[in-house]
């Protein structure tokens, strides 16, 4: 099969002769062989396993997103996916990029509230006025 992984601004990779894929959706793991019929997938965060003869299992941490697979094409589109050889070096690597991401996040929500508390005090001057 061939595999793409479609990340919203890039191309996270783009594979040959891929054995099998499990995924996880929302209706739990299932994997996929070249010879299933086509389907549509919604994928929940999770462990995402490739297989190629070149490079064995391949683990992928995902976001949510969806799977396409029509013939020997295989689509995945996700909001981010990270690479790790090992499952304990995977998990190690989310979990900084996930610290990362929440100080960033309260970092902005901190900056909107500031940002909608001025403008109301500026809305309620400008009614006083």
């Amino acid at each position: 099969m061939n595999l793409k992984i479609l990340l919203p601004f890039q191309v996270f990779a783009e594979k040959t002769a891929v054995s099998r894929i499990v995924a996880e959706t929302t209706v739990g793991s299932f994997g996929i062989l070249p010879q299933r019929l086509d389907c549509v997938a919604i994928l929940v965060a999770g462990i995402l396993i490739y297989e190629t003869t070149d490079e064995g299992e391949i683990y992928l941490a995902v976001d949510q997103g969806v799977l396409i697979k029509t013939g020997f094409e295989v689509l995945i589109s996700v909001r981010n996916a990270l690479v790790g050889n090992e499952l304990a070096d995977l998990r190690d690597t989310v979990r900084q990029e996930f610290l990362n991401r929440d100080e960033q996040e309260l970092h902005i929500r901190s900056v909107l509230a500031k940002l909608e508390s001025g403008f109301t005090r500026r809305l309620m001057e400008f009614n006083r006025g």
